[in-house]
């Protein structure tokens, strides 16, 4: 088997979504791929949809009906038990791609001998289309052999997994699996392979239709949403240093355990919250002195935070209840003015 595609699926069924998704995948220019989808304990039409599809495609659509909702990580380590694929590939179920998407990382595979291919994706607000606004997933830099220099890089944005393929071995010999029951579970793995890979390669296109909507992750922001990105950072370092990679990427884990863990979810919850909890303010003051004490002389502080970030950061470690007035008063402000500039969003 060429290649499994592992596919998650919850509640899916509304709007044409699942459908759309199932279409694209079934529909691939290559032979001898697998389309592995794993219900989560759907409470919709999901997993009829799902049966339906399997009954017209025969071995190429596998279906497995998780016994327990584990969340789209434990919804993916169940694909990746079940995968024969000599590559693995992921997609989330409200997406779709490109027909000919996987030939194509699969021909840059072979003409490169690379262990993880990538490409680009454009984010679309409709079922369907494939127009929207391109975004770059990786950059030519982070490409070719990876030494240390490469992989730096990679720590600091490694990009999404679902527009990438990896060869299988990446996760069963190097036992690499998602987190399972909480949320931004990729987060905590998106580095892990690329920390074994021998060589990345790109596809300079936009190949993957990423949809978004207002039941995504990203939107609907609460606590406990911001505590599994808070985990899901920890759970990063902990597996580097688990796995002897963090003397090598220290000053990278370092930075992005403050910017995803603690920058991200600060201002997004900001954002979201319109009456923040002064005790959470303090949970994520105390997960940066924790982790990230020494923030201010990590190398990449200076260069990847704007001053306004800075200044709020540093008004938050001193008191987050001055913090919180403070921001309150500049949402007040920026509102009067014209509305609140986005400029800390989530990632």
């Amino acid at each position: 088997m060429r290649l499994s595609i592992i596919v998650p699926v919850y509640n899916m069924a509304g709007g044409g979504k699942l459908n759309q998704c199932l279409e694209s995948l079934m529909s691939q220019e290559i032979e001898d791929y697998e389309v592995i989808a794993v219900d989560d304990c759907s409470r919709d039409g999901s997993a009829d949809i799902l049966k339906d599809f399997a009954a017209r495609c025969g071995d190429r659509l596998k279906v497995i009906l998780s016994p327990e909702n584990r969340r789209q990580g434990g919804a993916r380590n169940l694909g990746l038990e079940a995968a024969c694929g000599e590559w693995i590939g992921f997609v989330d179920s409200d997406d779709w791609v490109a027909r000919d998407m996987y030939a194509r990382l699969l021909a840059r595979a072979e003409e490169t001998g690379a262990d993880i291919v990538g490409c680009d994706l454009l984010i679309t607000e409709e079922t369907g289309r494939e127009t929207g606004s391109p975004v770059r997933e990786n950059v030519r830099e982070q490409t070719g052999a990876l030494g240390t220099a490469e992989r730096r890089k990679i720590v600091l944005a490694p990009g999404s997994m679902v527009v990438k393929i990896y060869k299988r071995t990446l996760f069963t010999e190097n036992n690499i699996r998602f987190p399972e029951k909480m949320f931004y579970e990729d987060n905590a793995i998106a580095a892990l392979p690329f920390l074994y890979a021998k060589r990345f390669e790109r596809v300079e296109e936009s190949l993957y239709f990423y949809y978004q909507h207002s039941a995504s992750t990203v939107h609907g922001i609460s606590v406990d949403k911001c505590r599994d990105r808070m985990r899901a950072m920890e759970l990063f370092e902990e597996e580097c240093r688990i796995r002897g990679f963090l003397e090598e990427v220290r000053e990278e884990t370092a930075f992005v355990l403050y910017e995803l863990g603690y920058r991200n979810t600060l201002f997004s919850y900001m954002q979201a919250e319109k009456h923040p909890d002064l005790g959470f303010l303090g949970e994520l003051r105390d997960y940066l002195l924790s982790h990230v004490p020494d923030i201010r002389g990590n190398a990449y502080y200076g260069d990847r935070t704007d001053e306004e970030t800075r200044k709020l950061t540093e008004l938050h470690l001193k008191s987050p209840a001055r913090f919180l007035i403070y921001y309150r008063l500049l949402h007040l402000y920026r509102s009067a003015a014209g509305g609140l500039r986005g400029r800390h969003t989530i990632r």
